[in-house]
């Protein structure tokens, strides 16, 4: 067999891939998360709230663009290539990049247009804040992404169709790299060199969302045409039908609008948030203009960061548990199925858990390390919103599992009553929560958890339904993994009886967090450990492998 060169491409198995692919979007959130501790002392609290109303915008029309399109050429290319269809498998290819082009563009004109009344929806008539100019400019400029993120995409699900996931990795980090650079950069010179306002200074930083997706994507463009003997090679000969071109684009369409609506709806729970909490906050409970835009910006911007670290690990899973578990749906592997459905939620929890509440227990000194003590609000919210980190990922992978076994109609159930709940129960949480003494913006994330929780219900119960899915292995290491929190939980509060959880000094709280972390983490590994949780979890072969890869 000839030798595999170092240029070419290896795939990754269900475990592996999901470990790389959570390694990536790990290290590309934590760097998110390090930049905005220089971007929030360049703009402040304001800046951040005009920033978080950009993003939440592009982040809705992002979904209705392209969410969906890069997760069906990724199922339908690992459909096609377990087959063997290898000409339908590129035809797919080509159809899914004219798509994200055609619908990009679409979705660019329309923010351009409509973007003034877009900021008039967000705003209303309150004033003293950023004006509905500043955030039509803002939504203008980020929608120039919307022109190059579409087919980044299409190319980042062609891969990972393939099982190639290490270099989709790689393009997010390298994505993030030039956004940083571009906001960091951009912001500083535009208000403390160049004078500018603040709104030139936070379209420059949202223009950084363009300029890192047309890095990423000439850096994929260049993986693709090096490795085109590999993604083109026949790993078996069939004789291949073959499949119009109606027939592929209906199979885009259907793949891609779960995930669509996944994203979309996912989104309307930050535009409920945006059009409601500082219009209440300010006509109906009291607060300023200025005070109810910073809570604003703790959970749009802020606090999303944080919250981040803790979503990028089901995203990282389900980019390897698509092509994954569509190959054993293909095969009709039932067993397989149901093993890989566990084992998802399995990860998710063993890893997801633990970090929500350490972050949780340790929000002051998080908060003061990233953005200052100077926020009223930022620890005090952070402490309860990083839960909706916890609940969102576990809902994410939940969700597309029913999508990627073709359960489309209990999909849309689902994302229709929690958003619906969320609806309902936004403004009349946050006027219970005030009026029993807590801040208004518990109450918003609390419908936040409780329309995501109802999720979670409906599609286990789908999974139970249609595939007969037990979760009996699931909810025996549950018990193990709550176990192991409740250990490290009250490990963490006799440390807190010896050494202060915070300090004054900003750069005192680093070694205070690390201290907490390595005790927590160790208690808590220690526990799973002698449990065999972590065997029982990840299995002997993948720590087998991963013992090898470190020596």
């Amino acid at each position: 067999m000839e030798k595999k060169t170092k240029r070419q491409l290896q795939k990754n198995s269900f475990l592996n891939g999901a470990f790389i692919a959570t390694m990536g979007i790990v290290i590309t959130k934590v760097l998110g998360m390090l930049y905005v501790i220089p971007f929030y002392a360049i703009i402040g609290e304001q800046g951040g709230a005009l920033y978080g109303y950009a993003y939440t915008i592009y982040n809705l029309f992002q979904s209705l663009s392209c969410a969906g399109i890069p997760n069906a050429i990724s199922k339908l290319i690992s459909e096609y290539q377990t087959l063997g269809y290898y000409n339908a498998k590129e035809r797919a290819f080509r159809l899914g990049k004219k798509i994200a082009l055609i619908m990009g563009f679409l979705v660019f004109v329309i923010l351009i247009i409509f973007a003034p009344q877009i900021s008039k929806a967000i705003l209303g008539d309150i004033t003293g804040g950023n004006s509905l100019s500043d955030v039509t400019f803002v939504i203008r400029v980020i929608a120039t992404a919307i022109l190059v993120v579409p087919i980044l995409s299409i190319y980042r699900g062609y891969l990972e169709g393939h099982k190639f996931i290490t270099p989709t990795s790689i393009s997010q980090v390298v994505e993030q790299v030039a956004r940083i650079i571009v906001i960091i950069l951009g912001s500083y010179m535009a208000l403390r060199v160049f004078n500018l306002s603040l709104r030139t200074a936070v379209g420059i930083a949202t223009f950084g969302a363009t300029a890192g997706a047309i890095v990423a994507y000439f850096y994929l463009l260049d993986k693709v045409r090096k490795n085109r003997a590999q993604l083109m090679e026949k790993e078996k000969e069939v004789d291949e039908p073959y499949i119009r071109t109606r027939e592929i684009l209906k199979k885009i369409f259907w793949y891609a609008l779960p995930f669509i609506m996944i994203d979309v709806f996912k989104s309307c729970y930050d535009f409920i948030d945006m059009t409601t909490l500082v219009k209440t906050m300010v006509n109906s409970i009291g607060y300023t203009a200025s005070q109810a835009e910073n809570i604003m910006s703790v959970i749009s911007t802020w606090g999303n960061k944080i919250n981040m670290i803790i979503v990028s690990i089901s995203t990282g899973i389900i980019v390897s548990l698509i092509p994954n578990l569509t190959a054993a749906s293909v095969r009709g592997d039932k067993k397989d199925v149901h093993h890989k459905i566990n084992q998802t939620l399995q990860v998710l929890l063993f890893i997801s858990v633990p970090m929500t509440i350490g972050l949780s227990f340790l929000a002051t000194p998080v908060w003061d390390v990233f953005y200052g003590n100077n926020s009223v609000y930022g620890a005090e919210i952070i402490r309860y919103f990083v839960f909706v980190g916890l609940i969102i990922s576990t809902y994410t992978a939940l969700v597309s599992i029913v999508q990627v076994l073709k359960y489309y109609k209990e999909v849309l159930i689902s994302l229709v009553a929690g958003v619906l709940i969320k609806l309902l129960c936004n403004v009349a949480f946050m006027k219970l929560f005030a009026a029993l003494g807590f801040l208004p913006v518990y109450g918003s994330i609390t419908a936040t958890i409780l329309g995501y929780a109802v999720g979670i219900v409906l599609c286990l119960i789908f999974l139970r339904r249609k595939c007969g899915v037990s979760y009996m292995p699931t909810l025996k290491i549950l018990g193990k993994i709550i176990l192991a929190d409740v250990l490290m939980v009250a490990a963490l509060m006799l440390v807190h009886l010896i050494i202060p959880i915070s300090s004054s000094s900003r750069l005192l709280n680093i070694p205070l967090i690390l201290v907490y972390t390595i005790i927590g983490g160790g208690v808590y590994f220690f526990v799973c450990h002698k449990f065999g949780l972590i065997k029982e979890v990840l299995g002997e072969r993948f720590l087998n492998r991963f013992k090898r890869k470190r020596k």
